[in-house]
């Protein structure tokens, strides 16, 4: 009777650390939504009572000094946060989409994209991606310096979802992968082979699982699938909790090969036999790879009946400022590292 009820005891604990913690995100996002209308307000007036008397620039300053006097305590009213203020009032006050979603995310996170991106399309597609994978400002920062909307929107996807999947899947499915993954992060710079390519990424699992988007859960890499008395390994294998299904990711350093294809077909295959659940969809295939020729992706997806996507990756290819000229250059090396391979 004890353990019963000390089972019961721990499910209502848990019960109510879950609505605990729920209350605080949803305290948050009311506080920050109520931070940002606060912000959107204050800039409105400051444009509309500069040109109402006409006022200067210098009332801004005024106008910060006199409020860090009175709030002494309250951070955020400086004059560059006022200037930002009253910029972020011009940028969006004839847009009423993408007023609607600034509040989804925090303050800093708005002044990185209506400073940095102008384009209208491209600052939605940014601040619901920011809101909807909870990108930290860091990550914000790298997406927009990569040209994440251009890589998602602008590039060519490949798959066969369509065909393989049921149809109210399907379109879930496609926002849910990407034609080129930047793996920048990775800090890569020259070609590596696929062990090291996947113990990289392993290290940085969770900056990888916001490089591929929304509601992935990393599973395990090298995993195990068994057939009869052969093995088979899954490179990285995720769980998508928005598509429900489990997303298994082939890593090649090279170009797209045929039969690339036909192998992730055959481990989806023991996936959706031997691990997926009965009330999980169909497992999807990523195979990630230095290079491919989008005619050959197409005849080789043709032949499977597996879903699967087939896209590039790229890694930095330029020297960080701070080590310019703290470097030998690639003159000054290539005698070295032939001297090392003979």
């Amino acid at each position: 009777m004890k353990s019963a009820i000390s089972e019961e005891y721990i499910d209502f604990l848990n019960e109510i650390k879950s609505r605990i913690v729920t209350a605080r995100v949803q305290a948050i996002r009311s506080v920050n939504k109520e931070l940002i209308k606060l912000y959107w307000d204050i800039g409105k007036t400051i444009v509309q009572r500069q040109k109402k008397y006409r006022w200067g620039d210098a009332v801004v300053v005024k106008l910060a000094n006199d409020l860090k006097e009175d709030f002494k305590t309250t951070f955020g009213f400086s004059t560059q946060n006022l200037w930002y203020m009253r910029q972020f009032y011009l940028e969006y006050k004839e847009d009423s989409i993408l007023q609607q979603l600034v509040g989804e995310l925090p303050w800093g996170h708005n002044i990185l994209i209506f400073s940095r991106i102008k384009n209208k399309i491209e600052r939605e597609y940014y601040l619901k991606s920011s809101a909807q994978m909870g990108w930290s400002r860091n990550v914000l920062l790298n997406q927009i310096k990569a040209g994440a909307y251009h890589y998602q929107k602008s590039m060519l996807k490949q798959h066969n979802f369509s065909k393989a999947l049921p149809v109210y899947l399907n379109e879930q499915a496609d926002e849910s992968i990407k034609s080129v993954y930047n793996l920048d992060f990775l800090d890569i710079t020259k070609s590596v082979v696929e062990r090291e390519l996947e113990r990289r990424l392993v290290e940085k699992i969770k900056r990888f699982m916001l490089a591929l988007g929304k509601g992935f859960s990393f599973l395990g890499h090298q995993y195990r699938l068994a057939l009869r008395n052969n093995e088979y390994f899954v490179d990285l294998l995720f769980f998508n909790r928005v598509l429900k299904c489990l997303v298994a990711v082939e890593l090649k350093t090279g170009k797209f090969e045929p039969e690339y294809a036909g192998k992730m077909d055959f481990y989806l295959q023991l996936l959706d036999e031997q691990i997926k659940l009965k009330d999980e969809n169909p497992s999807i295939g990523i195979i990630l790879c230095a290079a491919k020729d989008n005619i050959v992706v197409e005849y080789a997806l043709r032949s499977v009946k597996k879903p699967i996507g087939v896209a590039e990756y790229y890694l930095t290819n330029k020297l960080p400022k701070y080590l310019a000229g703290k470097l030998p250059d690639a003159s000054a090396l290539r005698l070295p590292i032939r001297e090392e391979l003979r």
